[in-house]
């Protein structure tokens, strides 16, 4: 495999996810100049290819590791967890603390609307 079929591969995965090279580049935890330096053809560090690829849920010769529903359920997860716990430190501040019920109940419908509801656009923000 050559560098541009690897490229290309990761182009392509990102287009599928709808992620910005922008927030690819947050996610990653990479400069967005590195991140365009590679995409266009540059060298980079291993370890910075490494973790994009990691990042869109393929392995280093750009093959899916992660399925995208997999990888899309994993970030939507991760992103409700965050967003409950923000419920959850506000309404502990006014003194309305959510139970554990409550507060699964909030991850679910956080989780099902980065997935398919009118967030779903957002998922990839960082």
């Amino acid at each position: 495999m050559t560098r541009k079929d690897l490229i290309n591969k990761i182009q392509t995965r990102r287009k599928k996810l709808n992620i910005t090279i922008e927030n690819l580049s947050k996610i990653s935890h990479i400069g967005t100049r590195t991140l365009n330096r590679f995409l266009s053809g540059d060298d980079v560090k291993l370890s910075t290819i490494e973790k994009i690829t990691q990042t869109l849920g393929l392995d280093f010769a750009g093959n899916e590791v992660v399925k995208l529903k997999d990888l899309m359920e994993k970030r939507a997860n991760k992103k409700a967890i965050f967003l409950a716990s923000l419920v959850q430190g506000t309404s502990s501040l006014e003194m309305q603390g959510l139970d554990k019920d409550g507060i699964e109940n909030i991850i679910s419908n956080f989780k099902q609307e980065l997935l398919n509801g009118q967030y779903k656009d957002k998922l990839w923000v960082a």
